[in-house]
């Protein structure tokens, strides 16, 4: 296995390009030539100041720049740290503080437009850097801690991955061997470079396909996705990825004015991950978009997470979307049973396991079990990351070893059926009512759907003073909406209840009160501590008597 970097330092192609598109700006680009001689710059300084095996930060906004110090990181053997820039409020400022505090970084690095704003943390951009030639490579071995991808958080405190370049290498091939036989011509999105999807899915996958790379800040892209189609449509792109979210979110928000002179019949490859993917946004996308040429066997549903460098497994180029549907009883008893009738709940498969090896056991004993059960998501394999950074007890917990083989205790639940893996949900928040396994993002997306104006919505367990879990979904009601909050938990009660039989506790909120991770994961873990400490302020709450009694409030309770 030839290591990436060496890979790609040796021959950098002049004929390809990478291109970022500002909004309302010329765009910006730059050859893997240039980009490569770019980075030898930014090596040669780093080596200069003793950087090698060091943690360098940084904070970049979307763009050419995080790139080529990305690379130079590589290229000087320094530890790089992306992270979001800590512009936009106080959760963010906090969020770097932590991060340089786990890292130990004592370099920042940024570009020229955002070095004064971040004078409090003396970064330093690269305006002026020594000659690309005089840096002389050092070769790294594949044990060598590339970089450190932090975790979102939306479970606990985030957590430094560290990706080894031999991690990074066989992740990056594990890619390759999904997109087939034909070469990837043109990789193109929007998602931040700080997320492990949009910098191993996107940005370094494009520069191991020797691929063009077209860029889009996420930012441009929320408030337009229509942005992001455009792209795909002007600049010929076959390979794009995307959460759930940004398909759902393109579906709804794009109109049919803005389809005029659209064709994504380009893209062969749109893989969906990073959170649970539903059939319902992967049909919604490929209907909305087959009149302007997209074809739904571009799909791509995977799995994959931080600790595994990106992708555990995915479906490969060209097969769409594998759906079958599980009586709901069976699922709730952590057995998939298929069936044909009309209310079974219809799962997604996330691709077979290839290079890597996946297995499912019990929670509780740790025992493997068979076809069809229940079980949490254990992985092995080369794309294991070496660890979680200055955690060893962190890492021991999670990274663990049986027969001689190195496991990851993912945290997720699910089941391997016909060689296909099929993700149900979070171990730590899977909400146990009489025996019956629900998932929290189930009650979150029948809310959704169960009211126009409905928005964020996070589910979560509570124990009553009898032990028992009750379901408790606090739920955003869009700014614009006239609907009384009454009358709306109401229709989100109705809704809810009756799919899914059981007592569920509604707290009506504000929008932009749920809170969520930098990759868009609900941070269910959160809100459940801020419904019980007080934290929210509601417009709306109706409690059973069991929840009530925890919180010592009133069971409805009008802001």
């Amino acid at each position: 296995m030839t290591d990436f970097v060496t890979r790609f330092r040796a021959r950098p192609r002049p004929d390809r390009k990478v291109t970022y598109l500002p909004e309302g700006r010329p765009a910006a680009e730059l050859t893997h030539l240039e980009l490569d001689r770019r980075a030898r710059a930014v090596a040669s300084w780093l080596t200069g100041s003793g950087m090698a095996g060091r943690p360098v930060l940084l904070l970049y906004p979307a763009g050419l720049d995080f790139l080529v110090a990305f690379l130079g990181c590589l290229y000087a053997r320094a530890v790089a740290v992306p992270a979001p820039l800590p512009l936009s409020g106080a959760s963010r400022v906090d969020r770097v503080d932590r991060l340089l505090e786990d890292s130990g970084a004592r370099l920042v690095l940024t570009d020229g437009a955002h070095v004064a704003a971040l004078d409090g943390l003396s970064a330093r951009t690269f305006d002026e850097t020594p000659a690309p030639d005089s840096w002389e490579p050092s070769e790294a071995g594949t044990g060598t801690v590339a970089y450190l991808q932090y975790t979102s958080g939306s479970t606990s405190r985030p957590r430094g991955v560290e990706v080894t370049r031999g991690s990074l290498t066989h992740n990056l091939e594990l890619f390759g061997k999904i997109a087939g036989d034909v070469p990837v011509r043109r990789i193109g999105g929007w998602l931040p470079h700080h997320h492990d999807m949009g910098l191993v899915g996107l940005q370094l996958q494009a520069l191991h396909a020797e691929a063009d790379l077209v860029l889009l800040s996420p930012e441009a892209v929320v408030a337009r996705p229509i942005r992001w189609l455009r792209a795909i449509s002007d600049h010929r792109v076959d390979w794009t990825v995307a959460p759930d979210f940004g398909y759902a979110w393109a579906t709804r928000r794009i109109g049919d004015e803005e389809l005029e002179g659209l064709d994504l019949s380009c893209l062969t490859m749109a893989v969906s991950g990073a959170e649970p993917i539903r059939i319902a946004t992967l049909d919604a996308f490929a209907e909305r978009f087959a009149p302007v040429g997209f074809r739904r066997t571009a799909l791509n549903p995977g799995y994959g997470l931080a600790e595994s460098t990106l992708v555990v497994t995915c479906t490969s180029r060209g097969l769409g979307p594998t759906v079958r549907s599980f009586a709901s009883a069976s699922l709730a008893a952590g057995v998939a049973v298929p069936t044909s009738d009309a209310d079974g709940v219809p799962l997604v498969g996330c691709g077979e396991p290839g290079d890597m090896e996946v297995r499912i056991v019990d929670p509780v004993v740790g025992g493997e079990v068979g076809d069809g059960t229940i079980g949490e998501i254990r992985v092995a394999g080369p794309s294991l990351a070496a660890g979680y950074h200055r955690d060893p007890a962190a890492t021991r917990a999670t990274f663990v070893t049986d027969s001689a083989v190195r496991w990851l205790r993912t945290g997720d639940l699910g089941f391997l059926l016909d060689g296909q893996l099929y993700v149900t949900g979070r171990l730590k928040e899977l909400i146990i009512v009489r025996g019956r396994n629900l998932y929290p993002q189930d009650f979150e997306f029948s809310a959704r759907e169960a009211h126009p104006d409905a928005g964020r919505g996070a589910a979560f367990g509570v124990r009553a003073a009898d032990g028992e879990e009750q379901v408790v979904l606090v739920q955003e009601l869009r700014r614009a909406s006239r609907v009384d909050p009454a009358e709306f938990a109401d229709a989100v009660l109705d809704v809810v209840t009756k799919q899914f039989g059981v007592s569920v506790s509604l707290v009506v909120v504000r929008p932009n009160t749920i809170r969520h991770t930098t990759s868009g994961k609900v941070r269910r873990g959160h809100m459940r501590d801020l419904f019980l400490g007080g934290g929210l302020s509601a417009l709306h709450r109706e409690l059973s008597p069991a929840v009530a009694a925890v919180l010592a409030v009133p069971e409805v309770d009008h802001a």
